[in-house]
Parts: C-alpha cells; sequence; structure tokens
C-alpha cells in the first residue's frame, strides 16, 4: 500500500473510533471529502450540519444540500448570522475565531440533539501555513479534525475525492465571503454582496481559481497567472459589471491568486 492510502486507512479507522460524527460541511473539497469517508465507514452515525449565512454564497448552500441529498446523509441547516456575533462587523483579526466558536457552538447543540458524541471539521496540513484564529475555537471546543489527524495535505485530498468519484476533486477553494475584507474595514451585507456577484460572474466566466478582495470601494481581482490574459480578455465586462454591483474602482492583482492574502499585512501572527 502506497502512504496515500496508508493515510486514507488511517483517516478511516480514526473515523470508526468515534463512532458517531456531526460533520460541519460547507460543500467544499476538504469537508466533502470527510464526509463522504465518514458516512462510508459510519453510515447512518453521521449527520452534517451547514451553517446559512450572507457570507455563505447561495450556490454552496445549493451544493451541500444536493450532495447529501444525492448520498442519503442526514443534513441540518441552520440560520448563523455572523453580523449578529458582537464585534464582528468590525472585522478585527480574530474575526475567524469569533465566527467559529458560534458556529461550533451551535453544531454542538444540534450534535447533542441528534445524540451525536463527536463534531469533525475539515481542516488540512496545509492549514497550518497562514494564520488560521479559527483553530482556536476548534482546540477550546474539543472539534476533531481527522484530515489533520491522518496528514493529508489538500492535493491528496483532491487525489482520493477523485479516486471517490467526488464532484470536488477538482472545485476551486473557497472561503467564507468575510475573509475579502481588509482587517478593519466594516463588513456589512451590501458590500458582501457586492463580493459575491462579482466571484459569481468570474465563475461564470470560467475561471478556474478567483478571489475578489474589496478595499473600500475598490475591487482587488486575484487569479491564476495563468489566466491573466483571460481576465484582460474580458476586461470591458467585468469592469462594466463590478461598478454596476456598486465598486468605484476594479484592479487586477499582478501576483495572482493565493490563500490568505489579507494576512499579508499582519505582522504578528
Amino acid at each position: 500500500m502506497d502512504k496515500l492510502h496508508e493515510k486514507y486507512e488511517k483517516l478511516k479507522e480514526y473515523l470508526k473510533s468515534l463512532e458517531s460524527v456531526a460533520v460541519a460541511f460547507s460543500s467544499g473539497v476538504d469537508s466533502t471529502f470527510l464526509l463522504k469517508t465518514a458516512h462510508d465507514v459510519l453510515g447512518d452515525k453521521v449527520i452534517a450540519v451547514t451553517a446559512q449565512s450572507c457570507s455563505f454564497p447561495k450556490r454552496e448552500l445549493g451544493e451541500a444540500i444536493a450532495f447529501c441529498e444525492k448520498e442519503n446523509i442526514k443534513h441540518i441547516v441552520f440560520e448563523s448570522e455572523e453580523l449578529d456575533i458582537d464585534g464582528f462587523s468590525q472585522n478585527p483579526v480574530n474575526r475567524c475565531y469569533l465566527c467559529k466558536k458560534e458556529i461550533f457552538e451551535k453544531i454542538i447543540k444540534i450534535a447533542k440533539e441528534y445524540s451525536v458524541e463527536n463534531i469533525v471539521e475539515g481542516s488540512n496540513t496545509d492549514d497550518d501555513g497562514d494564520y488560521r484564529p479559527g483553530h482556536q475555537a476548534v482546540k477550546e471546543l474539543n472539534i476533531k479534525s481527522p484530515l489533520r489527524f491522518a496528514e493529508l495535505s489538500k492535493e491528496e485530498i483532491r487525489t482520493l475525492s477523485k479516486e471517490l468519484g467526488l464532484p470536488t476533486w477538482k472545485k476551486q477553494s473557497f472561503a467564507c465571503l468575510s475573509s475579502r475584507f481588509v482587517y478593519g474595514e466594516t463588513i456589512s451585507r451590501e458590500k458582501l454582496i457586492m463580493v459575491d456577484k462579482a466571484e459569481q460572474l468570474l465563475l461564470d466566466l470560467d475561471f478556474t481559481q478567483v478571489r475578489v478582495r474589496i478595499h473600500n470601494n475598490i475591487a482587488r481581482i486575484e487569479v491564476n497567472p495563468n489566466e491573466f490574459e483571460k481576465l484582460l480578455e474580458n476586461r470591458e465586462q467585468i469592469v462594466s459589471s463590478l461598478k454596476e454591483y456598486g465598486f468605484a474602482y476594479v484592479t487586477m492583482d499582478l501576483t495572482g491568486y493565493r490563500t490568505g492574502s489579507m494576512n499579508e499585512t499582519l505582522k504578528d501572527k
């Protein structure tokens, strides 16, 4: 058995040892793979739990619902409005902690209602390098991270997802829309909608990976460098649409797409 499949077996054995789990499910690459594997191992002792909010695009919620229906997995969707959390809308550097803590506390209550023993989430080894205040909430609330336990990277998860026939194996990476804001800039429902519309436009134009970062009234578009030319080819449509959504200026980031670019200005991590 090769190293990758040894990790996969390690993951399955670990999930089996948990006996019953509630998977924090966002329909992303990692949580979909985790949910599928958990369901394969534990069957109806698995539930999927998804937080619905203005920072979670409707397309992602729709995909989450469709996947659970297809796989016959019990799925609970609950309201979790981040903007109601004290201090969240001011976008402090620990914003992710505030959000994750509130979400996981609600998932814990749901798990108890369904007599589920453990909560699991989909972070992997690639999440260890960046500034991730949400990990503090995971640790404080004793949330399990099976993919990290099995030492699986994002690329390995994609490979295994492809083997399992999961449509998410080549899905673009996604993060909460609130992560598109500069720390300290007020997060509002209106601006979240602007970002969501802008990213959906780029996805509809078949860009493989996108981020639209918001700096007051400026849109900073990140795409993979090999798609810079495509971005310029669609420049007029993109600029016109983003201005219609509410942006005054539309810019292209010459560094290209990367995760956590808003963390680059943080001096102390």
